[in-house]
C-alpha cells in the first residue's frame, strides 16, 4: 500500500476527483513560484501528475533541475486540504504519448470544450505536454478548512525510499523566452483585492521543499499584502523568500516575515503572465500562435521527436477524467470546488 492509498476514504476521494493543484516549483535562484495546474493521478495513486506544455516548458524544468515540489489540494470547505512535499519525475521523452493521456486526462472538461474538437484538436502547441509525475515524500492533511488551525496529519516515506528519476535532460538550449506581457504589480492586484480573491503563499518547510496554502485574507499596506493564515502550517521557516499567487493570474515574488498572527509579504515584482491563463479562449485559439508554433517545434527537436500528431478523434476519457467531470457538475450545482486551467 502506498503512501496516498493510506490516506482516510474522503481525502482519497478529493484526489480521484480533484480538477486542480497548486503547483509550487523552485526557481534556480531559490524562489518558490506557485502555479495552478490541472491534475491527474496514476490510478494505483503512487503519483500525483500534472503536466505544462512543452512550448512553455519553464516549470518542468525547474522540476528537473530541483524536483523537491510542493502540492495544495483543496475542495469544498467542508472537504478535506492536503498538502504534499514531493519528488517530481518530469516524462518529456515521448510527447505524442503524453499528448494522447493529456487528452485523455483532461480534454473532455476545461478549455478543450470552447471549441468543437475539429477545431480543438488542431491547437498542437496546447495539447503537446511535458508530463511532471509527483511522489509524495510527506503528505499532511486536515479533514477540513476549520481543522487548519490544529496540527496536521502526516504521513512520511520509510527512510530509504528512492524516487523515480526524470528522463534524461535534451540537448542543446532552451528556446528563448517568451516575451509575456508585464505590467506593474499596483495596476494588476487591486482587482484581486476587491473580489476577495482566494491567494496562496509558499514558503519553505523541511528539507527545502515550499509549500503552498491558501491565505484565509488579505490586506494591502503600501508594498506589503498582510495575510491571515491558518496557524497549523508545518511551514519551519517564518522569514525568507516566498511566492504568493492569485489564481496563477498574478503572481508575486518577495520577502515575508512573520508578525504576531500575520504573514507579512512585501512584494518585490509581479511575474510576468501567460495570456491564456488570463483569457481561457487563447488557450485554443492563442495570439501569438506563430511564436507557440515555433517554440514547440525547437523543443521536439532537442528531444530528437517530431511534432506530435494529435488524432482527428478525441481518445476516450480516463476513469479519473469521468470522476472530475461529477465533480463540476457539482460545482455547477453550487456543491464544491474550484478550477483554475492552464
Amino acid at each position: 500500500m502506498n503512501l496516498l492509498q493510506r490516506l482516510p476514504e474522503a481525502a482519497q476521494n478529493l484526489i480521484k476527483s480533484g480538477i486542480n493543484t497548486s503547483f509550487t516549483s523552485i526557481s534556480s535562484a531559490g524562489v518558490p513560484i506557485d502555479t495552478p495546474l490541472l491534475i491527474f493521478y496514476a490510478e494505483d495513486l503512487k503519483t500525483i501528475d500534472l503536466a505544462t506544455g512543452i512550448a512553455y516548458p519553464a516549470k518542468a524544468e525547474r522540476a528537473r533541475k530541483n524536483p523537491r515540489v510542493g502540492l495544495l489540494i483543496e475542495g469544498g470547505k467542508d472537504e478535506p486540504v492536503i498538502s504534499i512535499a514531493g519528488m517530481a519525475a518530469v516524462r518529456d521523452s515521448n510527447i505524442e504519448a503524453n499528448a494522447i493521456r493529456y487528452i485523455s486526462e483532461v480534454g473532455h472538461y476545461g478549455p478543450s470544450l470552447m471549441q468543437p474538437w475539429e477545431v480543438a484538436h488542431k491547437a498542437v502547441w496546447y495539447w503537446s505536454r511535458i508530463i511532471m509525475e509527483i511522489m509524495p515524500k510527506r503528505v499532511f492533511w486536515w479533514e477540513n478548512r476549520a481543522a487548519m488551525d490544529g496540527p496536521p496529519n502526516v504521513l512520511e516515506q520509510p527512510a530509504g525510499t528512492v524516487f523515480p528519476a526524470s528522463d534524461p535532460a535534451p540537448a542543446g538550449k532552451l528556446s528563448g523566452s517568451v516575451d509575456w506581457p508585464k505590467s506593474a504589480w499596483q495596476e494588476h492586484i487591486q482587482s484581486y483585492l476587491d473580489r476577495n480573491a482566494a491567494g496562496q503563499l509558499s514558503l519553505f518547510a523541511d528539507d527545502g521543499f515550499a509549500l503552498p496554502f491558501t491565505a484565509r485574507s488579505v490586506a494591502l499596506d503600501g508594498d506589503t499584502l498582510v495575510l491571515d493564515m491558518p496557524k497549523g502550517l508545518p511551514w519551519t521557516q517564518e522569514s525568507g523568500t516566498a511566492g504568493f499567487t492569485y489564481e496563477g493570474r498574478a503572481t508575486f515574488v518577495g520577502q515575508v516575515s512573520k508578525d504576531g498572527s500575520s504573514y507579512r509579504f512585501r512584494i518585490e515584482r509581479m511575474l510576468p503572465y501567460m495570456p491564456m491563463v488570463i483569457d481561457a479562449q487563447q488557450v485554443l485559439l492563442p495570439e501569438g500562435k506563430e511564436g507557440l508554433i515555433e517554440r514547440l517545434k525547437h523543443e521536439v527537436a532537442r528531444r530528437g521527436q517530431g511534432v506530435p500528431n494529435i488524432p482527428a478523434v478525441k481518445p476516450d476519457p480516463t476513469p479519473g477524467n469521468i470522476r472530475r467531470q461529477k465533480r463540476i457538475e457539482g460545482m455547477m450545482r453550487g456543491l464544491a470546488g474550484s478550477t483554475v486551467v492552464e
